[in-house]
C-alpha cells in the first residue's frame, strides 16, 4: 500500500500503513490483552481479573463470612459497575463457579440458593440467589488496607482497585485453573492446602529442595468430588517437575452385597468435572448398545451424596472385570490434564513446575509482609509523634486552654511556645474535651513505650531476611491450622492407589451360553429365536420381505457378514435383537452401506480358512481369523473397484477348487495354486470371454464334486479330468445336469 500521508486533500488525522501491520499489531494487542487479563492466573494469588474483582467488590460491600447475605444482582452490578466493565452473565458465571464445591476445593463464595449441581444443572438467576464471602476468601483479602498490594485505576478512572491481592495461602494450586488464551492454555488441579503449607514451609528451610522431596509433602492433586488417583508416583513427579503431564483419575466403588449371592456395585465417588447425569446417560448407553453385555442396569440413588448402582448381568460376574471394563469404556475413568501455564509477576505467561509456583508464592508473601510491616512502622511513628504532643499538653494543661481560649490562631503560637510539630498542633488542637479526662501522663507514656517496642521490633524485620522468613513460616503454621484438618471439609478427599489392570476377557466368557435360531431376511432385518427351531419353519416378515438367513448358533458366537463391497463385519450373537418382533436393521448395528449387498452371513469358526472372489473372477485365500472387525466400520479384506463387487465367501476344505462363470463353463483346479493373503484383489480364478464369475467351491478330488440337480437330489461327479487345468483357464461347458443358476449348493 502506498503511502498517502503526503496527499494535501487527506485528513491530517488519518494514517496509512500496510495491511499485515495494522492486522498485526491490532491481533497481537488482543491477544495480549486476553493472556493477561481474561484468561490466565497470577501466580501470587490464583486468581484471574474477573474473580479478584468479584473478592474485592463484596469486600467493598463488607459481605464477610459472618456477615448477612446480599442479593447475587447486587454484587455483580456492584462489581461491573466499578471494576469489571463486561457483560453481567460473564460475572455472575464466574462468581457462581466460586460457590460450587465440587468445583472448587475451597469456596470464596457462600452462596444461597440454587448455585448449579454435579448434575449439570445451571444456577438460578442471579435474582433469586444471595451470596457472601467464606473465609478463605478474607485470608486472599487480609491485609489489604495495609498497604500490602498495589492498586491501580479501574477502567474510569473514578475508583481504584488490587493489582493482586495478598493471599495468605496459595489459591493457584488450591482451588486450581483453567482457561484457554491465544496460542496457549492452563489447567491446574485442586490440591491440599494442609500439604502446600507444608511444601511451602520445607521450601523455606530449604530453598534447593528437589522435586521428589516437595512431593513427599505434595504427593498429588486434592479433588473436590474424591476420587482415587491410579496414576504412577514416577509419572506424577515428571509431571510437577516439569508443569505438564496428566493424572488418570477413577471413581471410588465398592460390592454391596444383597443376600442369596447377588450383588451390586455402589458408586461413592465420580471423577473431577464429569457430570453425573452424563455420566449415567452414556453408561445407560453402553447397555442399550450391548457394548458391556455383563451390566444389565444404572441406577442413580444419589440425594446429598453420590450413590450409582451398577447390576451386573448375573452373580457369576466378577466386580473386578465389570469395573475395569467400565473404566476403560466410560467416564468412570479420566485422564486429568496438568498444563501450570501461569503469569509470573502477572506480566510473563511461564508454564511452572510446582516449585517455581510455590516460590513464586513465598516471593509475595514475603513481599506483602515487608509491606505492611512499612505500613504498620509509619503508623506508629506517626501516633508516636503525636503522643510525644499530648504528654507536652499534659504537662502544660493550663497554659494549652489559655492559648486556645484567648488567641485567634492558636495553632503557630503553640508550636513556638512548646517546639510542637505541624502534627502534633493539629492533634491537639482536634481533640473532644471529653477526651481531656484520658490526658494521664502515665496511660500516654505506657502506650509509647509499647510502640515503642513494637518500632524495634520491626525496625529489626525489616533489616532481617532470616526473620522475615520466620514470620512467613509462623503465618503458613497458623493458616494451616486454620484451613487443616479442623477446617470443614480440610481433610485430603483424593486417595492413591495402584491401577489394578484387569486382563482382556473374551466378551463370549461373560455371557451365558444358549442357543439360539439367527434369522436375517432379504431385506436385512436380523433377529435371534430363543432355542434352535427348525429352519424350515414359516416366519413372518414385513410386508415384501422374505427370509434369506437361517441357521442355529448360540449367544457366545461370533457372527460375520461378508458385503459386496468386500468388508467383513462381526457381530456379537448375543447383541442380537430379540425374535418377538420383526427384528432390527442390520445396517443399524454395522455401518453397511445401503448400496453394498449382504453376500452371506454365518457364524465365525477359529481357524477355519476362507475363499473370497469377486465377480470379476479375482480371489484368494483368507485365515478366518483374519477377518475379524474390531469397530462398526468392518474390516475391509478383498478389494474392489467401480463396478466389481464381492461375489462369494465359502470355507476351505479339501484339495481342488471348482469354478463356474455365468457362461456355463467349469474349470477345476488344485487349490495350492491360489495365495493365502489377509487383504488384496487377489489374482484370476477363471477366464471369461464375457460376464463373470457365478459360483466356486473347494472340496476333496477323490469324494468327487457334488450339486443339486433339478430335481433337488445331489449329485456326485468323480471323473472331472476333462474340467481339470491351470488356474486362470477358460473351462469347459458344465455337465449335463447342472443347476440351472450356475450354483454348487
Amino acid at each position: 500500500m502506498s503511502d498517502l500521508t503526503d496527499d494535501p486533500k487527506m485528513n491530517p488525522s488519518e494514517v496509512s500503513e500496510p495491511l499485515r501491520r495494522a492486522i498485526g499489531e491490532r491481533y497481537l494487542t488482543y491477544a495480549l490483552s486476553t493472556i493477561m487479563h481474561r484468561a490466565l492466573p497470577d501466580a501470587r494469588d490464583g486468581l484471574k481479573p474477573v474473580h479478584r474483582r468479584i473478592l474485592y467488590g463484596m469486600h467493598q460491600m463488607k459481605l464477610a463470612a459472618g456477615s448477612s447475605h446480599r442479593k447475587s444482582a447486587g454484587v455483580v452490578g456492584e462489581v461491573m459497575g466499578k471494576y469489571h466493565p463486561h457483560g453481567d452473565g460473564a460475572i455472575y458465571d464466574a462468581m457462581a463457579r466460586l460457590a460450587q464445591d465440587f468445583n472448587i476445593r475451597y469456596p470464596l463464595v457462600n452462596g444461597q440458593g440454587n448455585f448449579g449441581n454435579i448434575d449439570g444443572d445451571n444456577p438460578a438467576a442471579m435474582r433469586y440467589t444471595e451470596a457472601r464471602m467464606t473465609i478463605a476468601a478474607e485470608a486472599l483479602l487480609e491485609g489489604l488496607s495495609e498497604n500490602a498490594v498495589d492498586f491501580r485505576d479501574n477502567y474510569d478512572g473514578r475508583e481504584q482497585e488490587p493489582v493482586v491481592l495478598p493471599a495468605s495461602f496459595p489459591n493457584l494450586l488450591a482451588n486450581g485453573s483453567s482457561g484457554i488464551a491465544v496460542g496457549m492454555a492452563t489447567n491446574i488441579p485442586p490440591h491440599n492446602i494442609e500439604e502446600l503449607c507444608n511444601a511451602c514451609l520445607h521450601l523455606i528451610k530449604s530453598p534447593d529442595a528437589r522435586d521428589d522431596t516437595l512431593m513427599n509433602h505434595v504427593p498429588g492433586p486434592d479433588f473436590p468430588t474424591g476420587g482415587i488417583i491410579v496414576e504412577p508416583r514416577e509419572n506424577i513427579l515428571e509431571a510437577y517437575r516439569t508443569g505438564r503431564g496428566s493424572f488418570r483419575l477413577r471413581s471410588t466403588w465398592q460390592t454391596e452385597d444383597l443376600g442369596r449371592g447377588q450383588w451390586q456395585i455402589v458408586i461413592t465417588e465420580i471423577p473431577y468435572q464429569v457430570q453425573k447425569s452424563r455420566l449415567i446417560e452414556k453408561i445407560a448407553e453402553l447397555i442399550q448398545t450391548k457394548k458391556i453385555p455383563i451390566l444389565a442396569d444404572v441406577r442413580d440413588e444419589s440425594a446429598d451424596d453420590i450413590r450409582l448402582i451398577l447390576e451386573p448381568k448375573s452373580k457369576n460376574v466378577d466386580p473386578d472385570v465389570l469395573m475395569g471394563m467400565m473404566f476403560r469404556s466410560s467416564d468412570l475413568e479420566v485422564r486429568f490434564s496438568l498444563n501450570m501455564n501461569v503469569l509470573i509477576d502477572g506480566r510473563t505467561p511461564k508454564v511452572c513446575s510446582l516449585k517455581e509456583v510455590l516460590r513464586a508464592f513465598l516471593d509475595h508473601r514475603r513481599d506483602v509482609l515487608i509491606r505492611r510491616s512499612q505500613h504498620r512502622l509509619d503508623k506508629i511513628d506517626h501516633r508516636l509523634e503525636v503522643l510525644e504532643g499530648y504528654i507536652i499538653a499534659f504537662l502544660n494543661l493550663d497554659r494549652v486552654i489559655e492559648i486556645i481560649r484567648t488567641e485567634d490562631e492558636p495553632k503557630p503560637i503553640m508550636m513556638v511556645e512548646f517546639e510542637l510539630t505541624d502534627v502534633q498542633a493539629e492533634a491537639i488542637l482536634n481533640m473532644r474535651l471529653r477526651s481531656l479526662r484520658r490526658l494521664e501522663e502515665m496511660e500516654l507514656r505506657r502506650e509509647r513505650d509499647g510502640l515503642m517496642a513494637e518500632r524495634v521490633d520491626l525496625q529489626d524485620l525489616l533489616a532481617s531476611e532470616d526473620l522475615q522468613w520466620a514470620r512467613i513460616s509462623d503465618q503458613l503454621r497458623e493458616t494451616r491450622k486454620k484451613f487443616g484438618k479442623e477446617y470443614e471439609d480440610g481433610a485430603r478427599r483424593t486417595q492413591f492407589a495402584e491401577a489394578q489392570e484387569t486382563p482382556d476377557v473374551p466378551i463370549e466368557a461373560m455371557i451365558d451360553r444358549e442357543p439360539i435360531t439367527v434369522v436375517c431376511s432379504k431385506m436385512g432385518w436380523v433377529r435371534a429365536m430363543k432355542g434352535h427351531i427348525a429352519l424350515d419353519q414359516e416366519l413372518k416378515f414385513k410386508d415384501g420381505d422374505e427370509g434369506r438367513f437361517a441357521f442355529h448358533a448360540e449367544t457366545t458366537d461370533r457372527l460375520l457378514v461378508f458385503g459386496a463391497n468386500g468388508r467383513f463385519y462381526t457381530i456379537t450373537a448375543a447383541n442380537l435383537p430379540g425374535g418377538r418382533g420383526m427384528g432390527e436393521p442390520l445396517r443399524l448395528m454395522i455401518d453397511l452401506p445401503n448400496d453394498a449387498e449382504i453376500i452371506d452371513f454365518f457364524i465365525h469358526k477359529p481357524g477355519r480358512k476362507l475363499l473370497v472372489a469377486s465377480s470379476v473372477g479375482d480371489g484368494f485365500i483368507v485365515p478366518e481369523d483374519d477377518v475379524i472387525a474390531q469397530t462398526r466400520s468392518g474390516k475391509q479384506v478383498l478389494n474392489v473397484r467401480g463396478e466389481t463387487r464381492a461375489q462369494l465367501v465359502k470355507p476351505v476344505t479339501g484339495d481342488h477348487i471348482a469354478c463356474v462363470g455365468e457362461n456355463r463353463k467349469m474349470l477345476v483346479f488344485e487349490l495350492s495354486e491360489l495365495p493365502e493373503m489377509g487383504r488384496g484383489k487377489g489374482v484370476r480364478l477363471q477366464k471369461y470371454k464375457d460376464g463373470g464369475l457365478s459360483d466356486a467351491a473347494t472340496f476333496v478330488l477323490e469324494e468327487g464334486l457334488s450339486w443339486k440337480d433339478p430335481a433337488g437330489r445331489t449329485r456326485t461327479e468323480t471323473e472331472l479330468a476333462e474340467w481339470i487345468a491351470k488356474r486362470a483357464a477358460a473351462g469347459r461347458m458344465a455337465p449335463r445336469g447342472f443347476p440351472r443358476d450356475n450354483k454348487f449348493t
